[in-house]
C-alpha cells in the first residue's frame, strides 16, 4: 500500500504569512453576534466605498453592451480596451494640463492591483519603498507579501510628509516614495507645493514618485490636482494611479489605471498577463461611457461629499469641547483623535458594542512604533448622509470612558 502525506494546513509557509489581515473583513467580525435595535441602528464608517449603484443611464448602456456585444463577454486586450486607454490619456492631458497618450496607460483591474503591478515592476525583494504613515494599509500588505521593505516616513499632527525627512531615508535600495493625495487616512489634500518638492526629490534622487489620486475627484478646489505633468520628462520620475470605483460607484466591476512611461507599461503587461490576463470588459465599456458622458453626474456626487465635509467641520465643537480632535477631513473620510485611555483598536472595537458605530483603528494604518495611532480612528463617511452624520457624531460625544490624562 502506498502512503500518503496529507498537508497540514496549519503550517502554510507562503508569503501571505508576513502580512497582516485583512483590516475591512477584521473589523466586520466584530459585528459576528450582536443584534442592532431598529430605534439604534448600526453606522457603518469602516470602508471607503460607495454602497449606491452607478448612474441609471449607465446601468441601461451595460445592459445593452452585455446584451448585444459579443466582446462584453471575451478576452480584451491586456492593457486594457484601446478607447478606454484614449479616453484616459485625453481626460488626464485635459485635467492637469499636461500631455499624456494612449501609450501612457494601463488600465488595470482596480487601483489596489494598479499598485501591485507598478511594485512588480520597479522593486524586487529587500528593496525599500518609503510609506508616509499613517498609510493605506492595503500598500503596506503589499509590500510585506513581496519581501519588501517599508520604511515609515511619520507625519506630525498636520498629517503631512515631510521631503525633508524622505530625502535623510533614502538609500540605494530605495525604489519609490508613495503618496496618495486626497489621502487615504486622513483625508487631507497635499499642497501643490509639497508635491513639487517631492517630486522634485525623487527626480533629482532617480527614484520613483507614486502618486495614488484614487479620490482626485473629490478634491476641494477646482483647480488641477497639481501641475507635475508639465515636466516635459514627468514619466521619467512620475507615477499615478487612479481608480474609477469612486467616482462612477463601479466598485464591483474593479477598474483602475496606471498613468506612467511606456517602459513602465511594458513590464505592467507581463505582470497583469499572469494575474488576471485582461480587466473586466463590462467594467471597462462601464468607466469609458462614464468618462464620456457622466461629467455632470460625477459634479454631483463631489458637491454632496463636500457639503458631508463641511457638515463634520461645522458640528465638531460638541466633541472638540469634550477631548476630540478632528485632524483631518478630506474627499471620503474624518480622521479623528480620541481622548481615552483606550487603545484606537479597543475603542473601535467598544464603539460597536456600545454605540453601534463602527469605524477603523489607526493602530490599522500606523507602523506599531507609531504611537499617536492608538488615539486615532478613520470616519469612512461615503455612504452617510448629514443625518446620519448627525447622529454619528451624537453617538461619539455621548461615549464615556476613562480620559487620557
Amino acid at each position: 500500500m502506498v502512503s500518503r502525506t496529507t498537508s497540514d494546513l496549519s503550517s502554510l509557509s507562503g508569503r501571505t504569512k508576513f502580512t497582516a489581515p485583512a483590516p475591512i473583513k477584521k473589523a466586520s467580525d466584530w459585528l459576528d453576534g450582536i443584534e442592532f435595535s431598529p430605534n439604534h441602528p448600526l453606522i457603518d464608517v469602516s470602508q471607503a466605498a460607495p454602497t449606491e449603484p452607478p448612474a441609471q443611464v449607465l446601468r441601461e448602456a451595460l445592459a445593452k453592451f452585455v446584451l448585444n456585444d459579443p466582446k462584453a463577454h471575451l478576452y480584451g486586450e491586456i492593457l486594457g480596451m484601446p478607447e478606454l486607454r484614449s479616453a484616459l490619456a485625453k481626460h488626464w492631458s485635459k485635467s492637469y494640463f499636461g500631455s499624456v497618450a494612449a501609450h501612457n496607460v494601463a488600465i488595470t483591474s482596480g487601483c489596489n492591483q494598479a499598485f501591485c503591478a507598478v511594485i512588480s515592476a520597479i522593486a524586487d525583494q529587500g528593496d525599500e519603498i518609503i510609506l508616509p504613515a499613517p498609510w493605506y494599509f492595503n500598500h503596506k500588505m503589499w509590500l510585506d507579501m513581496n519581501g519588501m521593505i517599508t520604511r515609515p516616513l511619520m507625519t506630525g499632527s498636520d498629517l503631512l510628509p515631510d521631503p525633508n525627512n524622505a530625502a535623510s531615508m533614502i538609500t540605494s535600495k530605495t525604489k519609490a516614495i508613495v503618496l496618495v493625495t486626497p489621502n487615504n487616512p486622513s483625508g487631507i489634500e497635499y499642497p501643490d507645493a509639497l508635491l513639487n518638492e517631492f517630486f522634485e526629490l525623487a527626480k533629482t534622487r532617480k527614484i520613483a514618485l507614486i502618486l495614488d489620486e484614487t479620490y482626485k475627484d473629490f478634491r476641494s478646489k477646482d483647480r488641477p490636482p497639481h501641475g507635475l505633468l508639465a515636466d516635459p520628462d514627468w514619466d521619467k520620475t512620475l507615477i499615478q494611479l487612479y481608480s474609477f470605483s469612486k467616482s462612477y460607484h463601479l466598485t464591483g466591476h474593479r477598474v483602475g489605471a496606471v498613468v506612467g512611461s511606456s517602459t513602465l507599461m511594458a513590464e505592467i503587461e507581463k505582470f497583469l498577463d499572469s494575474v488576471t490576463i485582461c480587466p473586466s470588459q463590462v467594467g471597462q465599456y462601464a468607466a469609458l461611457w462614464g468618462l464620456e458622458n457622466l461629467s455632470d453626474w460625477v459634479a454631483e456626487q463631489r458637491k454632496e461629499l463636500l457639503e458631508r465635509q463641511a457638515f463634520i467641520r461645522n458640528s465638531f465643537d460638541p466633541l472638540s469641547g469634550k477631548g476630540w480632535k478632528l485632524m483631518g477631513c478630506g474627499a471620503y473620510f474624518a480622521y479623528v483623535q480620541h481622548p481615552f485611555t483606550l487603545s484606537s483598536f479597543d475603542l473601535a472595537k467598544m464603539l460597536v458594542e456600545k454605540s453601534a458605530v463602527l469605524a477603523l483603528p489607526g493602530e490599522m494604518f500606523a507602523p506599531h512604533e507609531m504611537f499617536s495611532s492608538k488615539q486615532h480612528l478613520r470616519l469612512a463617511f461615503a455612504n452617510v448622509d448629514a443625518q446620519k452624520l448627525k447622529i454619528l457624531l451624537e453617538r461619539l460625544a455621548n461615549f464615556r470612558f476613562q480620559l487620557a490624562p
